[in-house]
C-alpha cells in the first residue's frame, strides 16, 4: 500500500445512493484507495447516519427516491457546515449539480464514473477541507494566545507559558500543571483544551481536595443504582462525563492511594467501570492535573504513587507565582479594576501611582487570587471618580508591601543580627508601621486626626506611635 494510501486509512467516506451495485462498486474503489467506507441507501437514512458520527466526506447521488440530493445536502449543511460533499450525477443533470456547488456542495462527478476522477476529486476535497481545519487551528491559537494575555499579562515568563501551552494543545500528552495556589492553573488547562484536538468535547475540572474520602471512587468513576446505601439510580463519574473531552484534575496530590490506582488503570486501559457494574466501559478522555505541591515528597513518603506520578507527567508545565512577574501586576490590577467597576456599575478614577508600587512591592503568597481580591475590595471603598489611593487597600497579614527600606530592614535583622524569630518579627512590623504612618502623614498634610482615621486607629494612639518612631516633621 503506497504512503498516499496509508494517509488515506483515517478517511472515512460516507455513499449515499439509492443503486445498490452501484453502491457496491464504489465501495470496492474506495476501499481499494485506502478509505474506509460506510454507505446509505437514501438521504434520510445518512441523515440519521450522521447522528451517530461524522465522516470526513459524502458521495451524495442527485437524483433519489424521496428527497434529491440538493435537499439532502442542504440538511446536512444545516448539521455539519463544514462537511464536503460531492455531487454524483448523470451528464444531462450536470446544470442541476453546479447550482448544488453554489449552495456548499464541494463538486461533482458524472456517471458513469471514471474511477481516477473519482479519487483525485476525493484527494482534493480532502486537501481543501484539511487546509480550512488547518486555519481554523490558526485562527483559534491566536485568539487563545491574546485571550491568555488579556488574562495573564504579556511578561515574558507568560510568553514562555503561551509557547509551552501551544506546543503540548494539539498533543495527546498528559499534562502535569504545576505552581502555587492562585497563580492561574485551571486557566492553563483551559487554555490547552481549546487548543487541543478535543476541543468541542467537554472540559470537567475536578477539585480533588474538595471530595470528601468516602466519596472520591463513586465521584471519579459513577455506580450503579443499588451499588450501596442511597444509590437510588444510576449516575456517571467525572470520567465517563469527560468522554471525548477533557478531565481536569485539580490538586491531585490530595486523592487517596486507592483511588490513584482506579486513575492510573483507567489512563492504561483507556475504560472506567462504576461502582456495582458488571462491565467496563470505553473512553477517550484526556487527562489534565495539577498540584500546588511537589508530587516528589508525596513519592518519598508513600502518598503516592510514582507510576501515576510518570503517567501525568509525559509533559509538564510550571505557572510562575506573580511574585516572579511582577510587570504584569500594574495591567492586572488596572483589568480587575476595570472588571468591578462593571459589576458594580461605578467609576473610579484609576488606580495611582502609589498603590501601584505598593502592589508591585508585595510577595503575593496568594497569587493573582489575592491581588484580584484586594482589588475587588479597594474598588468598593474608594469614592465615585476618585483613583484607589494607598489607604483603600486592605491587605492581609501574609501580603507585606516589600518595598526596598523594608528589604533593607528584612536583610539587616535576618543577617546582620542574631535574634530569635519572635524578635524579628517584631522588627521589621515596627519597620514596615513606621513607614505607612510616615507616608499617611505626608498625604494628609500633617493632619494627625484625619490620618488616624484613615488608618483606622484612635487620635492618642496615633501620637504615641509618632512619639515611639520619632516622626518629626522632617520625616513628614
Amino acid at each position: 500500500m503506497s504512503v498516499e494510501n496509508q494517509a488515506s486509512l483515517q478517511k472515512n467516506i460516507l455513499v449515499v445512493d439509492d443503486d445498490h451495485d452501484f453502491r457496491w462498486a464504489i465501495g470496492n474503489v474506495l476501499r481499494a484507495g485506502g478509505y474506509k467506507v460506510t454507505q446509505a441507501q437514501n438521504g434520510e437514512e445518512a441523515l440519521k447516519l450522521l447522528e451517530k458520527y461524522v465522516p470526513d466526506l459524502i458521495l451524495l447521488d442527485y437524483r433519489m427516491p424521496g428527497q434529491d440530493g440538493i435537499s439532502v445536502s442542504a440538511d446536512i449543511k444545516k448539521i455539519i457546515p463544514a462537511l464536503p460533499i460531492i455531487m454524483i450525477t448523470a451528464y444531462a443533470e450536470v446544470e442541476s449539480a453546479v447550482k448544488a456547488m453554489k449552495t456548499g456542495v464541494y463538486d461533482y462527478v458524472t456517471k458513469p464514473v471514471d474511477n481516477n476522477d473519482l479519487l483525485f476529486a476525493i484527494k482534493r476535497a480532502l486537501e481543501q477541507q484539511e487546509l480550512v481545519q488547518e486555519v481554523e487551528r490558526l485562527r483559534n491559537v491566536l485568539n487563545e494566545r491574546a485571550s491568555l494575555y488579556k488574562l495573564m499579562g504579556n511578561s515574558d515568563r507568560i510568553s514562555e507559558l503561551v509557547k509551552l501551552i501551544e506546543k503540548v494543545a494539539p498533543t495527546p500528552f498528559t499534562v502535569l500543571i504545576e505552581g502555587e495556589s492562585g497563580t492561574g492553573k485551571e486557566l492553563v488547562a483551559r487554555s490547552i483544551h481549546d487548543l487541543s484536538v478535543v476541543n468541542k468535547g467537554p472540559f470537567i475540572a475536578v477539585d480533588c481536595g474538595a471530595i470528601p474520602e468516602n466519596l472520591i471512587e463513586s465521584e471519579l468513576f459513577g455506580y450503579m443504582k443499588g451499588a450501596f446505601t442511597g444509590a437510588f439510580t444510576d449516575k456517571p463519574g467525572q470520567f465517563e462525563l469527560a468522554d471525548k473531552g477533557t478531565l481536569f484534575l485539580d490538586e491531585i496530590g490530595n486523592l487517596l492511594y486507592q483511588a490513584q490506582q482506579k486513575i492510573l488503570r483507567a489512563m492504561q486501559e483507556r475504560c472506567i467501570q462504576r461502582l456495582g457494574a458488571k462491565k467496563a466501559k470505553s473512553i477517550q478522555v484526556r487527562v489534565i492535573a495539577a498540584t500546588n505541591q511537589p508530587l516528589e515528597k508525596d513519592i518519598e513518603s508513600g502518598k503516592f504513587r510514582s507510576d501515576l506520578y510518570f503517567r501525568l507527567k509525559e509533559f509538564s508545565i510550571k505557572v510562575p507565582a506573580l511574585r516572579e512577574r511582577k510587570e504584569d501586576i500594574p495591567y492586572l490590577a488596572k483589568k480587575f479594576m476595570n472588571e468591578v467597576q462593571l459589576e458594580l456599575d461605578k467609576k473610579c478614577g484609576g488606580i495611582s501611582k502609589a498603590v501601584l508600587q505598593l502592589l508591585v512591592s508585595c510577595q503575593w503568597p496568594g497569587n493573582v487570587r489575592e491581588l484580584r481580591n484586594i482589588i475587588r475590595q479597594a474598588v468598593l471603598l474608594c469614592e465615585e471618580n476618585s483613583s484607589i489611593k494607598p489607604k483603600h487597600l486592605t491587605f492581609t497579614s501574609n501580603v507585606i508591601p516589600y518595598t526596598s527600606e523594608i528589604n533593607s530592614a528584612f536583610s539587616n535583622k535576618i543577617y546582620g543580627e542574631k535574634k530569635s524569630l519572635s524578635e524579628t518579627v517584631k522588627s521589621i512590623s515596627q519597620t514596615l508601621e513606621k513607614k505607612i504612618i510616615t507616608e499617611m502623614l505626608a498625604e494628609t498634610k500633617g493632619n494627625k486626626s484625619e490620618a488616624a482615621r484613615r488608618l483606622g486607629i484612635d487620635y492618642k494612639t496615633l501620637l504615641r506611635k509618632i512619639k515611639t518612631y520619632q516622626l518629626n516633621n522632617s520625616d513628614q
